[in-house]
């Protein structure tokens, strides 16, 4: 696959706001979980191949996730209905890029990850911690979503160094403040050496010891936290965004 890189910002997106492993977070506008960058219709291309040609690797579903994923496909079917660069009429809809997507509610994950740029996971709380419970996961970095879904939050980070039982504590947290039309916004940076957006790695691979990463590309993800009012779940988004280094207004640190 091809790199996919946005145009150059007036500022190097490292001289931004950083966060660490324990999340520092803005509020956001009520809509404004979803995004439309200009990378839109490569992207697209890509998530539509890989959720075509590649679906058991970037798409993962649990057992009792049916209604939180009815409520997130009609929520998302309405946000874009409101938006100026999507058409919904006579079940399809047709995106920024020209290309027009039949709405299947049977198959909810592979007709959002169809639609928006953002990869959505799901989280919905089972016991005593919310758990991955569905996903179209097209652009990770560093993981796999097979060995991710189902899992608790402390299951999912429990190899990342730095996730501790007070930072579980702290996300637990978060969630549980997180309120319906109230998302909130954080992002993070990494260099990398190539620019390849499906990155997916096993647990023990990404944490094998190796050779540290070039600066070709910088590569940041906007993540955001959506509490869903019905289900009361929490949808987690990832748009992804890269960069070549070299043409970035300033040096990399």
């Amino acid at each position: 696959m091809d790199p996919i890189v946005n145009p150059p910002p007036a500022v190097a997106p490292w001289t931004q706001p950083r966060f660490s492993a324990i999340p520092g977070t803005a509020p956001v506008g009520g809509d404004d979980w979803i995004a439309v960058a200009p990378t839109y219709a490569a992207q697209m291309a890509q998530r539509r191949w890989l959720i075509a040609e590649r679906w058991p690797e970037v798409v993962g579903v649990e057992p009792g996730s049916d209604a939180a994923l009815a409520e997130l496909y009609a929520m998302l079917l309405d946000l874009l209905g409101r938006r100026a660069d999507f058409e919904i009429a006579d079940n399809v809809v047709r995106c920024p890029d020209g290309v027009e997507i039949a709405l299947d509610p049977a198959h909810p994950l592979e007709t959002m990850g169809m639609l928006v740029q953002e990869d959505l996971c799901l989280m919905e709380l089972r016991g005593e911690e919310y758990a991955l419970t569905a996903a179209v996961l097209c652009f990770p970095l560093g993981w796999m979503l097979s060995e991710k879904i189902g899992r608790p939050m402390t299951g999912i980070h429990k190899p990342v160094a730095r996730y501790d039982d007070m930072a579980a504590r702290r996300v637990g947290r978060l969630f549980d403040g997180l309120q319906p039309g109230r998302p909130i916004c954080r992002e993070n940076g990494v260099f990398r050496d190539n620019g390849v957006l499906f990155q997916p790695e096993t647990e023990a691979v990404h944490h094998a010891e190796r050779p540290k990463h070039g600066r070709t590309y910088y590569r940041s993800e906007r993540q955001c936290l959506v509490r869903l009012p019905l289900t009361r779940a929490v949808l987690f988004t990832i748009h992804t965004r890269q960069w070549r280094v070299s043409e970035l207004p300033e040096p990399p640190p």
